[in-house]
């Protein structure tokens, strides 16, 4: 039996010790996800609807309890847990109308009638990460579920503790067992058996690019579906004309929301050279303001980082010769802190403008003009995200149209919601999750010709 301690990352102290589920427990539960499929793909749509609007109200009876287990495992702020779960809830009363929705189509044929299903795969697999772990494992789940699938999920193993909870939630709304399991495990034995297994017809994959490389290479032996959303390295663009004050201000929080732990941080801020100098004075205080503290505070905006082995490496991209323009706080004692952090980098191969740093480190570089800041952004093997700030709407649609990347701002930095497609371009992943064609994702398109 293999245990692993789960430390909660503000105070270094072990919240719970759990098993982690081995190679042939992980056989065991795909094996019954298998078997619960043919039931749970003949349930009535509008009885599948009921039964997930169900697991929706009993997330959000529960929703303080989940936020305060992600405020302890992650160390998320309590106010991004409480949305964080809140996610959760509406992703699945969004996929409750998905059921009673998954429409084929009548094509016209000759001597016959032509008609199309949305079948299920089967058995899905979602790899969830650490970083968000409540609302990804949902992205995955809800519209799986609603589209007729079996699910097995494998937190990660830093925090697997709201997932687990999900689990026992979905059973207490009436899923039937086998259709949703939470198997806390190691990618190398869990993940490894998900890709490999060939009952699992699908594997969804949200984390570092380099892993969802090798998870699609495996499963390309099967011809296996994949969705992988992957790592970013996205541009927060400010044009000249645009709001300076309001830009600035905004800034911190397109990239230090969640100590800079996300795939769509804005790490990267391009700035007209003309306002350069002025928009990092509007800058420096609106870092500085940023309250780095208890998660569990109803006022902090940022949390510590998730562990000590990743605070060192995020550490490591201010080097002694990197230029720093100015930092934020971070809190005295234990907890896996690191400040809000701006830097000026020499040159454009430097490592803080090419890899993803995943921390509260942002690099702030010049740009002469529209192509400019277009080629700039541009200039990575990343593609997920990104903000552009102009007061000009036929520039703001130009550089919309010209920016590589899936999900873009424009005077905001709001990239995600559960009624709007997610997913990047590039190495940032393959396909979309969310939005109004999230299950389709999990489905087969079956054609089928009767002859008349």
């Amino acid at each position: 039996m293999t245990t692993t301690q789960v430390v909660n990352p503000a105070t270094e102290q072990v919240v719970t010790t759990l098993e982690l589920v081995s190679a042939a427990e992980t056989d065991a539960a795909i094996e019954r996800a298998q078997r619960a499929g043919a039931d749970w793909r003949a349930v009535a749509p509008g009885d599948r609807a009921r039964l997930l609007r169900r697991f929706a109200e009993a997330v959000d009876a529960n929703l303080e309890q989940l936020a305060q287990l992600e405020v302890a495992n992650a160390g998320h702020t309590i106010g991004n847990a409480r949305w964080e779960a809140g996610n959760v809830r509406d992703v699945l009363h969004f996929a409750a109308g998905i059921p009673e929705r998954l429409l084929g189509n009548q094509i016209p044929v000759a001597g016959g009638v032509d008609i199309t299903f949305h079948e299920p795969l089967g058995v899905v697999a979602v790899i969830v990460p650490w970083n968000f772990p409540m609302p990804i494992a949902a992205w995955g789940f809800g519209p799986a579920l609603a589209a007729g699938n079996t699910v097995v999920l494998k937190p990660a193993e830093l925090t697997p503790l709201t997932a687990i909870r999900l689990g026992e939630l979905a059973l207490e709304a009436g899923v039937p067992e086998g259709v949703f399991q939470v198997l806390p495990g190691k990618g190398s034995v869990v993940g490894q058996r998900f890709v490999t297994h060939p009952a699992v017809r699908k594997v969804v994959f949200t984390g570092s690019t380099e892993v969802g490389k090798e998870i699609m290479a495996g499963c390309a032996r099967q011809v296996k579906r994949v969705t992988l959303e992957l790592g970013g390295k996205s541009a927060n663009i400010i044009f000249a004309d645009a709001d300076l004050e309001r830009a600035a201000a905004t800034a911190p929080y397109g990239v230090f929301d969640n100590a800079g732990q996300d795939c769509c941080a804005r790490s990267r801020i391009l700035v007209q050279r003309s306002v350069f100098d002025r928009f990092l004075e509007l800058l420096e205080p609106a870092v500085r303001g940023v309250r780095v503290g208890d998660p569990a505070a109803e006022s902090t905006e940022m949390g510590p980082l998730i562990s000590a082995a990743h605070r060192a490496r995020v550490a490591s991209f201010v080097e002694p010769s990197t230029k720093v323009a100015f930092t934020g706080t971070q809190p005295d004692g234990p907890g896996f802190w690191y400040p809000p952090t701006v830097v000026l980098p020499d040159a454009p191969s430097d490592r803080v403008l090419t890899e993803e740093v995943f921390g509260p480190v942002v690099a702030v570089v010049p740009f002469e003009d529209e192509a400019d800041a277009v080629r700039i952004a541009n200039d990575t093997e990343y593609g997920l995200s990104g903000s552009i700030w102009t007061n000009d709407v036929g520039r703001a649609l130009r550089v919309s149209r010209g920016v590589e990347a899936g999900n873009l701002s424009v005077n905001s930095h709001s990239s995600v919601r559960y009624w709007t497609p997610f997913g990047g371009f590039k190495q940032s992943g393959l396909g979309r999750e969310l939005g109004p064609d999230a299950a389709l994702a999990f489905t087969e398109t079956k054609n089928v010709f009767i002859a008349t």
